[in-house]
């Protein structure tokens, strides 16, 4: 299916709005068609009427002039009012259509997609290019309709009036659709790749808005500044493209154009001075020949808005049809009670086929209540294991089972919503700290809210906060220490409840104070709760159940703290270096 069918198909729910705005359009312009014809008989059967007196005459013109006024200010206006506003209506409910199912569908979207594109580019395309649709609709639907409509009302009006000064009037009109298709053949190509360098540009921007900090820290504001103007000229380079050739569309559209009104006024002048035509004719058909080619003028800007409403189209739908990596089985089900229970089987993983695994063989049973340690050096495969819980990955051999059945027999949605997650960098929204914690358990109340930020040593401080609960956080949590984002990402998770716990480097690069009231609340948090916890600090963990050390990608040690140090193997050695580093 081309891209404009699929557009369609969010433009059908409206089509009898469309249509509607389409009549109210012809109307609105059909109204202004009758002034030519206007002239024409002021001129030739009222002004040169040699029968009437000048006081007969006065009477018809101020007659025919009541009745035009009358239609220019009582009933143009609403008709003008309502298609504009039935026009932009129907556009923008097609736009928060579209804008509502992207948004649906890059919530499906994998952690895999995201580590591969750029924020800036998915925003680009859900508001810019999505935007810039919206003249397919205005235009597309709507005004290249009635510019149309316009020239044939015009047509038939001309033919009925002189014919063979009709077809000298369209002399040009061949050259006119030749030069249309020439010049318009490569414009899709060109408004796609200045639409692409658009969204390169702000891709760029949005990271480096988003990184400034790191920008001042580094003190290399000249280099970005460099970076950012090579991005900016790229787009530059590819404007200037397409700005030439859309200057010469016009320029040869708009020279065919005026030369009709000229071969018009030399033919028909000619017929008038040898009698042959009446000056009120003349006058019309100039009249006409305006609103005949005044309309083909504005087609060709609607082919230069079509042509970037269909690239733009094509970078929507090309979102759109992006591959969701995980998603649920036809027979999936729902989650239902957890036990708790979780066997990683034989698991393989690797984050891409071509790939090195950063998971090989990997087998673990851990029981319901249990809380496991993973430890090891970075990028030995920690963060990795447990992200295949929640199914941010799939495995690439092997099972992950919970209570006795695989993971991917789960409906995604209701498998995350048993796990809660504690992470070393914890997102928070640039919204208020109630609104934060309540991420959580949308639909709980304030008391659950309280409670939760109490359970995470929290509320204290949320309480010393500008509006306490109401606070807003800034970006990222930007307004918060370490300390206290760490106690909200907790609360919200002591407000879910849920029956499994992931805890990856929730105490790191943190205080002793916040480390040690952090500390406090997981340990509440992880209570009678199946619990992953990934740490570097191993003094953290010496209470886990048990400890598992994982090697480049494979468990090479497993066992309680007392266990794994009375074996000294490299267990005992990582905690050696650190009580000596300490």
């Amino acid at each position: 299916m081309g891209v404009i069918s699929r557009y369609l198909q969010f433009v059908k729910p409206y089509r009898f709005r469309i249509f509607w705005t389409l009549i109210i359009g012809v109307i609105k312009f059909a109204i202004p068609l009758l002034i030519p014809m206007l002239m024409k008989y002021v001129i030739d059967d009222v002004i040169s009427a040699e029968d009437l007196s000048a006081s007969e005459k006065t009477s018809h013109l101020m007659w025919t002039m009541g009745i035009m006024f009358t239609l220019f200010i009582v009933i143009r206006p609403p008709v003008e009012y309502f298609r504009q506003y039935f026009a932009q209506w129907t556009a923008n409910k097609v736009l928060y259509d579209i804008r509502d199912r992207l948004f649906t569908h890059i919530q499906k979207l994998s952690f895999k997609f995201y580590a591969n594109t750029r924020a800036g580019e998915i925003i680009s395309r859900v508001i810019n290019d999505v935007e810039q649709t919206k003249d397919f609709v205005i235009t597309g639907l709507m005004n290249l309709w009635l510019d149309a409509a316009t020239v044939l009302i015009a047509i038939g009006i001309m033919i009925s009036m002189d014919i063979p000064l009709t077809l000298v009037s369209l002399a040009v009109f061949p050259f006119y659709i030749l030069s249309v298709r020439y010049f318009f053949g490569n414009m899709r190509k060109l408004t796609r790749q200045r639409s692409q360098a658009l969204a390169q540009v702000q891709s760029y921007l949005h990271e480096r808005v988003a990184g400034m900090s790191l920008i001042k820290s580094f003190a290399i504001e000249d280099h970005e500044q460099k970076q950012f103007d090579k991005n900016n000229g790229h787009f530059l380079k590819r404007a200037l493209i397409h700005t030439s050739w859309t200057a010469k569309a016009f320029a040869v559209v708009n020279t065919i154009t005026d030369l009709a009104p000229l071969i018009v006024i030399t033919y028909a002048g000619y017929h008038v001075i040898h009698g042959n035509l009446s000056v009120g004719t003349l006058v019309a058909f100039m009249g006409y020949v305006e609103r005949l080619y005044n309309p083909l003028r504005r087609l060709v800007n609607s082919a230069t808005t079509l042509t970037q409403a269909i690239a733009s189209m094509d970078r929507v739908f090309d979102l759109a049809d992006e591959k969701y990596d995980i998603d649920d089985a036809p027979d999936a089900i729902e989650v239902q009670d957890v036990k708790g229970n979780i066997h990683f089987e034989n698991v393989t993983f690797a984050y891409d086929e071509e790939e090195e695994p950063v998971l090989e063989n990997i087998n673990l049973q851990v029981q319901a209540g249990e809380t496991i340690a993973l430890v090891g050096m970075s990028g030995g495969g920690k963060s990795s294991l447990v992200s295949l819980i929640p199914r941010f990955y799939d495995v690439s051999a092997g099972k992950v089972r919970l209570d006795g059945i695989d993971i991917r027999q789960f409906k995604v949605h209701s498998l995350r919503d048993k796990i809660g997650m504690v992470l070393q960098d914890n997102i928070l929204f640039s919204e208020s700290v109630k609104s934060n914690i309540l991420l959580g358990k949308p639909e709980a109340t304030d008391e659950e809210v309280y409670n939760a930020a109490k359970a995470a040593n929290a509320h204290e401080f949320i309480m010393n906060l500008p509006n306490g609960y109401e606070t807003t956080v800034g970006e990222r949590g930007v307004k918060l220490s370490g300390g206290q984002k760490q106690r909200i990402a907790i609360a919200r998770v002591f407000l879910k409840n849920p029956p499994l716990l992931i805890l990856d480097e929730a105490t790191s690069a943190l205080d002793l104070e916040s480390e040690h009231l952090i500390q406090e609340a997981l340990d509440i948090l992880a209570k009678n709760r199946t619990t992953f916890i990934i740490a570097h600090r191993l003094s953290t963990i010496t209470h886990a159940d048990r400890i598992v050390l994982i090697e480049h990608g494979r468990i090479t040690e497993i066992g309680t703290h007392q266990q794994l140090m009375e074996k000294q193997g490299n267990y005992y050695r990582l905690f050696e270096v650190q009580q000596l580093g300490g």
